[in-house]
């Protein structure tokens, strides 16, 4: 048995992923250092590198716990959600709060810059392809879900046109002085989904 596996371990490296998706959430992959986790955790600097091979790992650990994290809180949110017919609007704004999260205030640009930053690293950290297909995947069965439960059922072509064009919308609302990403999203969906 190692000392990873061991209960004490086991909270120890959970406290390091834990520590590395706060620092994600806040500065984003800069912000990622062993140093920094350690510190955030409350644990010897010598703890990241006991429990993780690499920084690379640390912060696949990291993205898998944010990722997951917004997961399951799509699920609380489907696991309430009663099969009727729903207004555009409606729909829209489930469709959104899985994709963008809910509404967080003045933090909600911030947030949803976390999640497109996540996409884009992707492209220059290729190690995250296979876990961001996974949790991609496991998004769009619930934006699925979420749409069939509603009364507005997509097959799964229309389901990434629906992806990509609020994916567009929200990348172009960032660049903005003073950016709504959700509203410009809602308004783009709106326009695409209207009879």
């Amino acid at each position: 048995m190692t000392a990873a596996s061991t209960p004490k371990g086991e909270r120890r490296r959970q406290a390091l992923v834990e520590a590395a998706a706060a620092l994600l959430v806040e500065g984003g992959f800069e912000g990622l250092r062993h140093r920094a986790v350690a510190e955030r955790a409350g644990l010897p600097l010598a703890s990241t590198t006991y429990y993780f091979d690499s920084l690379d790992e640390l912060i696949a650990a990291a993205v898998e716990h944010h990722g997951r994290t917004e997961l399951e809180r799509g699920r609380a949110q489907l696991a309430v959600l009663s099969a009727e017919h729903r207004d555009l609007d409606s729909v829209i704004d489930l469709v959104l709060d899985q994709l963008l999260g809910r509404p967080a205030g003045d933090r909600d640009a911030e947030s949803v810059l976390l999640r497109y930053e996540r996409l884009v690293a992707t492209g220059r950290r290729p190690y995250l392809r296979p876990l961001m297909r996974t949790l991609g995947t496991e998004l769009r069965g619930l934006l699925a879900e979420v749409l069939a439960r509603s009364g507005s059922p997509v097959d799964e072509r229309r389901l990434e046109q629906l992806i990509a064009l609020v994916d567009g919308a929200v990348v172009n609302a960032l660049i903005e002085i003073d950016p709504d990403p959700r509203a410009v999203a809602h308004r783009m969906l709106r326009e695409s989904l209207q009879p």
